[in-house]
């Protein structure tokens, strides 16, 4: 035959701002290099920390400027939109099947975010913020 098939033109850079579904698991994949920069400035910190007193110092005053809060805080809004995101994608990526039937996906999401908040109370509590 001579015909030739239809082939969708797809865009290669911009594929995912078609549906509002592609955009947020793009955003969802974005997330993760906020995580990767703050164990990068985790590890710088460390490295500080070898180096002596006063470099640590100098990391730990970087890190309280106005520049350094708004980082943490761009990062921590992150993790929270990552966290949230694959919790509430967990019931499709991870069916749980008790005999014949299948947990509802609210049962499993309840049961990250509840998990979430004692895990996190935990940590705080071993801090010492309560």
């Amino acid at each position: 035959m001579s015909r030739k098939p239809y082939v969708r033109e797809v865009s290669k850079t911009r594929w995912f701002l078609r549906q509002p579904r592609y955009m947020r698991y793009m955003m969802r994949e974005v997330t993760c290099l906020s995580i990767g920069a703050y164990a990068l400035v985790l590890v710088l910190g460390i490295k500080r920390l070898s180096e002596g007193r006063a470099a640590y110092e100098g990391f730990l005053q970087a890190l309280a400027s106005p520049g350094g809060i708004l980082f943490h805080l761009v990062v921590l809004a992150f993790a929270l939109y990552h966290t949230a995101s694959w919790f509430n994608v967990t019931p499709k990526a991870m069916p749980v099947q008790i005999g014949e039937s299948f947990v509802s996906g609210g049962v499993i999401v309840g049961a990250h975010y509840g998990a979430w908040i004692v895990i996190s109370l935990a940590v705080l509590l071993l801090a010492g913020a309560f």
